[in-house]
């Protein structure tokens, strides 16, 4: 008797993992093909005037992504912050940007998106060139964990938002850390999805490589070009950063930065510079 019990429950465990990917499947397609809430487009129209520049077809398929976004990410308010609305869907309209016209798990490791009022603080801990162990407190506006939740300051990502034109969005900026994580520590490689054969990782490699290195020699001389310093610190920040601009100065990205231009092109499959 006992074993024919455990028999049973481990035949129903396996048909539900088994099951599970048609299930989601499923209640994606459920989502997309619900009607998009007047209240939210109404956001959309207040606080995100990037996807006023998207082709109509484009911006369809934007509001079905948000719709499964919204449904399954956790957003939690933190520093006394409740979260509404108009935050979800601010924030999942930049998301949503970066899965536009790819297959898409829709990050599926980001379980939870914290929300605090405006800038956070963390503690560091880093090691100088003497070894000596250094402890400090940094303000920021976002960060992005491994462990599956992404940080937002609302003010910051209201802010980003507002300015579609000006290369600095918090909620871009963290999610392509979030792509570049999907297979381990974010590096500036992200993976390309599967059979992308237009991808080629040497060439990925020997284009990000020469921009970033111009962006480092514009840093050490003083010269404040297209691109954010920010970027200038690791390979990882410098993908997040130029993933900033190529959203939103597309076609300033593609006269700069010709050739990384046509990489974030093929990757994202979307091209900006014509919006």
């Amino acid at each position: 008797m006992v074993f024919f019990l455990f028999c049973t429950l481990a035949l129903l465990l396996i048909v539900g993992l088994l099951g599970q990917p048609y299930w989601l499947s499923w209640r994606r397609n459920r989502l997309r093909a619900g009607a998009f809430p007047a209240s939210w487009r109404k956001i959309l129209q207040q606080h995100v005037p990037l996807v006023r520049r998207l082709p109509a077809s484009l911006q369809l398929q934007l509001k079905k992504h948000m719709q499964v976004f919204i449904a399954e990410k956790t957003f939690i308010g933190c520093g006394g912050l409740h979260v509404t609305d108009e935050m979800r869907v601010v924030i999942a309209a930049q998301a949503c940007l970066l899965i536009l016209n790819r297959a898409t798990d829709y990050f599926a490791n980001v379980r939870q998106i914290l929300v605090y009022p405006n800038v956070f603080v963390v503690n560091r801990t880093s090691v100088d060139g003497a070894g000596v162990q250094q402890e400090s407190r940094q303000a920021l506006a976002g960060e992005s964990w491994s462990q599956g939740q992404v940080i937002l300051s609302w003010q910051d990502t209201l802010e980003g938002a507002a300015v579609s034109d000006d290369g600095r969005n918090v909620v871009i900026h963290e999610f392509a850390h979030q792509l570049d994580q999907e297979n381990g520590a974010a590096h500036g490689a992200p993976p390309p999805q599967l059979g992308d054969a237009m991808h080629d990782p040497q060439r990925w490699s020997e284009v990000f490589h020469a921009a970033y290195a111009h962006l480092q020699a514009e840093m050490r001389h003083g010269v404040q070009g297209l691109l954010d310093h920010y970027g200038a610190q690791d390979p990882a920040e410098f993908f997040a950063v130029v993933s900033e601009v190529f959203f939103e100065r597309g076609n300033e990205l593609a006269m700069a930065y010709p050739a990384l231009y046509l990489e974030l092109k093929g990757y994202y499959k979307v091209d900006p510079a014509g919006w």
